[in-house]
């Protein structure tokens, strides 16, 4: 059956009421795209308030055989939220409260749309943290960043969402409702299927509410900008600095091309009147805890770097200052875009030990082709985001596919992964084998066929064409 041979519209809006939902072209258009290059119109674009919505959209969706993709902030870089097939996009942001702060037992009960910022000042005001912190955090929902398992600047020590996931409940592709995990530590009730869920893209289920993990609040805290006349010096001081039993809350790496491109734009001025000339990376660190622990491993961190052979410092001394520092790292994606107006942007991940060796295989392929590569990330855990053009313009797309697999290509003979933290959605789906065996996505393909056997949610995400055409057929 073709959805326009269903009365789609009068049908949800039985549903739902015609307050949920949008059918005007304009509408689906606002909704045909994410923070990605990849786009596809829906047929109608629903915005449930609770579970039980969910459960009707699902059902009705299952028995119609309509393709149905979850969106939370529509942040996402790889086309996770983008409707490929057309049918129902479903926006989950009216389903934003936080059902509970449990101070108690150090956990948060959450509708699938809250704001991943509100949930951490939330938290604060309990003197309570939620550590992940994707760059997205100001609009990123928690749902969305279960979805992708999202990642962000603090991973090396706080890890990353799957870390502080405690239970879910989930709407089946049918429309069935089900619980998973608990606030308990310690639970082996039935099979553990709350991580299943976690990086699933939206493919499995749909999140609803989360009862998340959270940690009492760091006493303190100490940001150093420490610069390097070379990646090999940085990369030096990282293994040292771990092995010295200082675990740093974020250890960002930048650059000296994103870092001029940051400082050409008016940013982190006072920030370079430090800067030494011969300056070729940055580390931003940080560190937290108590205050006699972030003195003692401030401390720590310097004598290390200087050992590297560290050009210069900044301490921050006082919020304001720690903010600029910050200013800088988060100002990246934006500064390069003065540089070139749309760059080919990869996330990548190797053992961190090996990120030296990565940067300059990257330099190498950029010098053999005549290409700017960009490089800035979290050291720690060997997470590398990367910008690429050519000398002068943006890369064709023919140039940007042979870059890509060559990129992906080094960065799999050091062990590494295609995707860190970012997600596979549509953008990287068929570069899957680089990483996953044909066993291995198989496997794969059956978990998503017996829990979506008509093959609706989210449709043309993570799987190659291939393994899909395989597992539910090219009609």
């Amino acid at each position: 059956m073709q959805i326009d041979e269903i009365a789609l519209k009068p049908d949800l809006i039985a549903l739902l009421g015609e307050k949920k939902c949008c059918f005007s072209l304009e509408d689906r258009w606002t909704y045909s795209f994410d923070a990605s290059k990849e786009r596809g119109v829906p047929d109608a674009v629903v915005f449930p308030s609770c579970s039980r919505d969910v459960c009707a959209i699902m059902g009705y969706a299952h028995g119609n055989k309509i393709p149905v993709v979850p969106r939370g902030a529509g942040s996402g870089l790889t086309g996770g939220a983008v409707p490929l097939n057309g049918g129902i996009v479903m926006v989950l942001e009216r389903m934003n409260r936080i059902l509970e702060l449990d101070t108690k037992n150090l956990c948060a009960v959450v509708e699938t749309g809250v704001i991943t910022a509100d949930l951490q000042t939330a938290a604060a005001r309990e003197n309570l943290f939620y550590p992940p912190d994707p760059a997205s955090q100001a609009f990123s929902t928690i749902g969305g960043n279960i979805a992708e398992n999202a990642g962000g600047m603090r991973g090396a020590k706080y890890g990353v969402t799957k870390q502080y996931v405690l239970g879910l409940e989930v709407v089946l592709p049918n429309g069935d409702l089900v619980t998973l995990g608990s606030k308990c530590i310690k639970d082996v009730v039935g099979y553990s299927m709350t991580e299943l869920f976690v990086g699933s893209e939206g493919t499995f289920g749909i999140i609803t509410k989360a009862i998340l993990k959270l940690v009492t609040r760091p006493e303190t805290v100490k940001t150093l900008a420490i610069c390097f006349s070379s990646i090999q010096d940085a990369g030096g001081a990282v293994p040292l600095l771990l092995k010295s039993g200082v675990v740093p809350c974020t250890l960002e790496f930048i650059d000296a091309a994103c870092l001029q491109a940051v400082l050409a734009r008016g940013i982190g001025d006072e920030l370079e009147q430090q800067i030494h000339g011969d300056t070729k990376a940055m580390l931003l660190i940080e560190v937290d805890g108590s205050a006699h622990e972030v003195e003692r491993d401030a401390a720590m961190v310097l004598k290390i770097c200087k050992e590297s052979g560290m050009l210069s410092c900044r301490l921050a001394r006082d919020p304001d200052e720690r903010e600029r520092l910050w200013q800088v790292r988060r100002s990246i994606h934006g500064a390069l875009m003065g540089l070139c107006p749309q760059w080919l942007e990869e996330d990548i991940s190797v053992p961190p030990a090996s990120i030296p060796m990565m940067l300059d295989k990257l330099q190498r392929l950029a010098g053999a082709k005549n290409l700017r590569i960009l490089c800035f990330g979290h050291y720690a855990d060997g997470n590398i985001h990367l910008s690429v053009s050519e000398a002068d313009a943006p890369l064709t797309p023919q140039q940007a596919l042979v870059v890509k697999k060559e990129i992906f290509s080094e960065t799999v003979k050091l062990g590494g992964r295609i995707a860190a933290e970012h997600g596979i959605g549509s953008v990287k789906k068929e570069y899957l084998g680089f990483n996953l065996d044909e066993p291995t996505l198989n496997l794969a393909m059956g978990v998503k066929k017996m829990l979506d056997p008509r093959g609706i949610l989210n449709p043309g995400k993570i799987f190659p064409q291939q393994i899909w055409d395989k597992g539910y057929g090219s009609d």
